[in-house]
Formats: structure tokens, sequence, C-alpha cells
């Protein structure tokens, strides 16, 4: 019965697309992408004038981390918003979790095409577009932390008289502080490569420079380009995943 269902809406979903058919000129325009490719524009790199590649690299990386430190912020009370177990009526708990789920369905290029509107094509539409989409997701992975913590330590030190405030800072903190910690790196993983598009619409990094050499058929830059976001998001990848093992 599922195989059966799985297959009817795959063949419901083709049923939509076109027709496939290349154009006459695709073998040359694929030939002349892959040259380029393979032949970066190694001039590129470096130039001074804060339009090379390093640059551009350099403010995505500013952009990912500016937006998951201050969503990484801001996602604290909205955890403890949604988390089960820490409100009277569970209706409190559920609105929360509504509200990030409602956030998390906002795709960032499209936050980024609003936030342009806003503050104009700048690098800080990219970087609130990041933070915004990013709270809805460190909120979620928070509030679940809150709901798998160990009651002990905050049972402790309100037997011994504190308040629900030193219950949060001496006993709840200092248990989820390593996740917290992971989840935000593990973000800032995700959000350097949601940076590095948002520059196609205006939202600064390296996504800008990326567009125009694609517009402009410069597949030489294009292959340089593609490169450094290779590297870029490798190193990054490397350096979060050792930190957080370290931690969990």
């Amino acid at each position: 019965m599922a195989g059966g269902l799985l297959v009817a809406v795959v063949l419901w979903a083709f049923t939509g697309m076109p027709a496939l058919a290349i154009k006459p000129n695709a073998q040359r325009i694929g030939g002349a992408i892959i040259a380029g490719i393979f032949h970066p524009d190694w001039s590129y790199v470096y130039t001074g004038d804060g339009e090379d590649l390093v640059s551009t690299l350099l403010q995505t990386v500013a952009i990912a981390f500016a937006g998951t430190f201050i969503s990484a912020i801001v996602s604290l009370p909205f955890a403890f918003w949604a988390a089960r177990g820490k409100h009277k009526f569970w209706l409190v708990s559920r609105s929360g979790k509504f509200l990030l789920t409602a956030i998390r369905t906002f795709p960032e290029i499209v936050l980024a095409l609003m936030f342009i509107k806003a503050v104009g094509p700048s690098a800080f539409a990219g970087v609130l577009a990041v933070g915004f989409h990013s709270v809805g997701m460190l909120a979620k992975l928070f509030s679940e932390a809150i709901e798998n913590l160990d009651n002990g330590a905050g049972e402790a030190v309100t037997a011994a008289g504190g308040t629900h405030l030193d219950t949060t800072m001496l006993a709840t903190i200092p248990q989820l502080l390593p996740e917290f910690v992971s989840n935000t790196l593990y973000r800032f993983e995700l959000a350097i490569r949601s940076a590095s598009i948002l520059g196609i619409v205006g939202a600064g990094g390296v996504g800008t420079p990326l567009i125009f050499a694609i517009s402009s058929r410069a597949w030489s830059r294009v292959g340089i380009i593609l490169l450094g976001i290779v590297i870029m998001v490798t190193l990054v990848d490397f350096i979060s995943g050792t930190v957080r093992k370290r931690l969990v």
C-alpha cells in the first residue's frame, strides 16, 4: 500500500514537468563552464580593493557570525517560552512552539529580500536575514535541551532556599551551556552556506560577485569563487566540528 502510494506521488510529480529538451548550444556552453571552473582566475584572489575573493569571503563569514551570535542571545527567552514543563498551562509552550515554527517557514533568501527593502542592499540585510531565521532553529533546539534537562540540580537549589532566578542561573544555565554552544556552532556552519548565496539578491557576501560573474559569463571567475566557497565551508566545518566534539 505504502509503496503504491509512493509510486503514485512520484508519477504525479513528474506529470507536471515540461518535456526534457536540450538546447542546441548546450554542449558549447557546458564546455565553457567546465573549462572556466577548472581554469580559475587566480588574479581575483586578492586585489586590495575590497572587492576581491578574500574580502568577500571574510564578509560572508562576518555576516554568518554576526547573525548567529545575535540569534543565539535572542533565542534564549524564546526557548524557555516554548519548553514543555516550564509553565503551568500547556497553551503557553504550544504558542511558543507555533511561533518558532512560523519563523522557520520563511526561507532566508525571502527574508533577505524583505530586509533589503527595509535597510537597503547591504551586508546588514544579510545579518538580519540570517539572524531572524536562526532564531527559529536555535530556539527550537534550545527548548528541546531544556525539556530533557535533569531537574535534580534545580531542586537542590530550591531546597536550599534559592529563588527561581537562582535556579536558572546556578542549575539550568550551567547544565545547558555545552549544548547551547554546540547547537550554536552547528547553526553557524549552516549560516555560512546561507550567507554565501544571500549576496545574489544584494545582501552582501561572496554571492554578489558570484552572480555578477555568472551573468557576464566570466566562468574563470566563477571557478575561483566556487573554489573559495568550498575551502571556506570546509575550514569552518572542520573547526566547528572539532570544537563541538570537545563540548559534547
